[in-house]
């Protein structure tokens, strides 16, 4: 399997095991999603590298400070979004939230580049995406030929973005910083060392891809499962009206504070985690002789860490098919049940951002709009992530003339 002996690790044990020895196991992504995502990506580098661009580019996407800087522009694109999307006669709900979170993540990483770039770019990460998980059959018509293409252009944009950052800098030293290029372009490691081009490009190759396509899926699905659960939709929206209620009327916007007291829509949002799963699954390449739940792996074997199995383990998950956001009340998961973000110190270092994107859309959604779906029964495709085929084709229709 994937060109080396493998081994499909399914238990909650083993897979937090996995994911949490880093003297044992290193990631083992195929050799056809490295050629995607890039030799210096975080998929392809060693453990110190990682732990240092991990903590370069977490904290000024994940902590909190960046945060409550993202939110106001996340919730204006968001309100902007569905006031067009009522206007349209249909639209796929999956393409339009893709657009949606890739504007966010753009804003974040690459904020001074126009509207044509962010067309171009978005275009060829639709191509790259389906190659990622697709078999490495570089021939014309397949998906991973297809996305071998797209990258090439991908390097080319980004590496042009590159260099004229990098030409604006020297002609203007003292120039404010940005976004997230400005600090790839001035991070330097204990021993003086920089990022070159090729590391930058590898960098915003997988960060602009991850950073939009988790939020876009779980949004969509958290929306579609509300939809097709009434009773859940009303109380999710009840609990959102109590918010704007107890709003200071000369407050605007959403807070952090009012974020953290969406506890049934958080809820909502773990289960549709667990139940759509993502990501699902991770690579790892055992460093050497390793035994994991009285199971030894060789030297140089693949180790697929399955999510999906872990999310529909019935012990810990009693009729884990059924979307049950109240499972979550008084209830936390026993570490390695819940795994939606991986874990370890390769665990997704944008997580709280996708979960606060997802947060923000549907507190207006809720509020204000339903969705309806044009073909409930729409078959779903689960490569490269779980959608329907149609990409949830439907209108989305305002329902009060409330405004938050």
């Amino acid at each position: 399997m994937f060109g080396n002996p493998s081994i499909i690790v399914c238990s909650p044990q083993a897979c937090r095991r996995v994911l949490n020895d880093d003297e044992g196991f290193k990631p083992g992504w195929p050799t056809s999603t490295q050629q995607l995502m890039g030799r210096k990506s975080f998929v392809s580098i060693s453990d110190q590298q990682h732990k240092w661009l991990r903590k370069l580019t977490a904290a000024p996407v994940n902590g909190f400070e960046a945060l409550t800087v993202y939110m106001k522009y996340i919730e204006e694109n968001a309100i902007i979004a569905l006031q067009k999307w009522e206007e349209m006669p249909q639209i796929e709900l999956l393409t339009e939230l893709r657009s949606l979170t890739f504007n966010i993540i753009m804003h974040i990483f690459l904020s001074s580049e126009g509207e044509s770039v962010r067309e171009v770019l978005e275009k060829e990460y639709t191509a790259l995406n389906y190659g990622v998980r697709a078999m490495a059959i570089n021939v014309p018509g397949f998906a991973y030929h297809n996305a071998l293409k797209a990258r090439k252009r991908l390097v080319g944009v980004l590496g042009a973005i590159v260099s004229k950052r990098r030409a604006q800098r020297r002609e203007d030293p003292s120039s404010p910083r940005r976004d997230m290029m400005d600090a790839l372009l001035d991070a330097e490691d204990e021993n003086g060392a920089r990022l070159d081009d090729e590391g930058i490009v590898d960098i915003l190759v997988m960060y602009l891809n991850a950073g939009h396509e988790s939020s876009g899926h779980t949004t969509m699905w958290a929306a579609l499962f509300l939809h097709q659960n009434p009773h859940m939709f009303n109380k999710a929206k009840a609990e959102q009206e109590d918010i704007i209620r107890n709003r200071p009327p000369d407050q605007k916007g959403l807070t952090l504070k009012e974020i953290r007291k969406m506890d049934y829509l958080n809820k909502v949002i773990d289960e549709t985690l667990r139940v759509v799963s993502f990501s699902l699954m991770v690579f790892r390449e055992a460093k050497k002789d390793v035994t994991v739940c009285g199971y030894t792996i060789p030297k140089g074997w693949k180790v697929l860490v399955w999510f999906r199995s872990v999310h529909y383990d019935p012990e810990a998950w009693p009729d884990p098919k059924r979307f049950d956001p109240s499972r979550w009340d008084n209830f936390i998961p026993k570490a390695g049940n819940f795994l939606p973000f991986g874990g370890g110190s390769r665990l997704c270092p944008g997580n709280d951002l996708a979960k606060l994107e997802v947060s923000i859309f549907l507190h207006h959604f809720l509020l204000n709009y339903e969705f309806e779906q044009s073909d409930p029964a729409s078959p779903v495709m689960y490569l490269p992530h779980s959608r329907p085929k149609d990409n949830c084709l439907g209108k989305m229709r305002r329902m009060t003339a409330k405004t938050s």
